[in-house]
């Protein structure tokens, strides 16, 4: 039987979402949103990881966020490509799932495989909602894309919004440590501790304590101001 999502996350590799919206996803599923990850591909190889082991952990960082709902699609990593099958395959999961809001990465990066994941997720999120095809299941269109910054450029960010993600810190810091055989040579250089940097920046840019940014290509709708900061 076909599960759905309020929410689904779409990641080049696992430890992008962590990375870039970890926060979010944790504070989603405590208030009671179904939040489901993709991850598109299952970013081995790696020097330090094997597909078992970053399996492992990835398994790790989803309890960290209470993450109840993870799939891969084994598409291929370092050479991930916005084909045609690829397209089909992840419409048909956007069908299957039919998630109110669907997260991306940003759609400027130097990581080739980033990049593809964007062109994939917006291709799928159209055809998603074609009649007259072979794809599998009631055509459905995604009413909105989220773009999350998970990026591999040193740039000042312009985002639409920033989440407050104070209470939930613990949680997504947790889950990125978890991927240990991704971070393990960055560790003398103080990884974690440039992670914890970025996140006080957004939240200081908002008056809070942790911080997440995020854009969208389309306009923001707000039925009131009664949540903004």
């Amino acid at each position: 039987m076909s599960e759905t999502l309020d929410i689904l996350v779409v990641a080049p590799h696992p430890d992008d979402a962590e990375l870039g919206m970890g926060g979010a996803i944790a504070q989603l599923i405590r208030q009671g949103q179904r939040v489901g990850i993709v991850d598109l591909t299952t970013g081995e190889p790696t020097p330090n990881g094997t597909p078992e082991r970053r399996a492992a952990e990835t398994l790790v960082a989803s309890k960290a966020l209470g993450v109840t709902w993870r799939k891969n699609l084994g598409l291929p990593n370092r050479a991930l490509q916005p084909t045609l099958e690829a397209r089909a395959l992840l419409a048909e999961l956007f069908r299957e799932t039919r998630p109110r809001w669907i997260f991306a990465p940003y759609w400027v990066d130097a990581h080739p495989d980033h990049l593809a994941a964007v062109e994939l997720v917006e291709g799928a999120r159209f055809w998603s909602k074609l009649t007259k095809t072979t794809m599998l299941h009631e055509p459905y269109h995604p009413p909105r894309i989220f773009n999350y910054y998970c990026i591999h450029l040193k740039q000042h960010l312009q985002p639409a919004f920033v989440l407050d993600i104070s209470d939930v810190w613990p949680m997504k810091l947790k889950s990125v440590q978890a991927y240990e055989s991704q971070f393990k040579n960055d560790l003398k250089s103080g990884f974690f501790e440039r992670i914890e940097t970025e996140a006080r920046f957004w939240g200081a840019s908002i008056g809070v304590t942790y911080g997440e940014p995020f854009t969208c290509r389309e306009p923001i709708g707000l039925s009131g101001l009664q949540n903004l900061i």
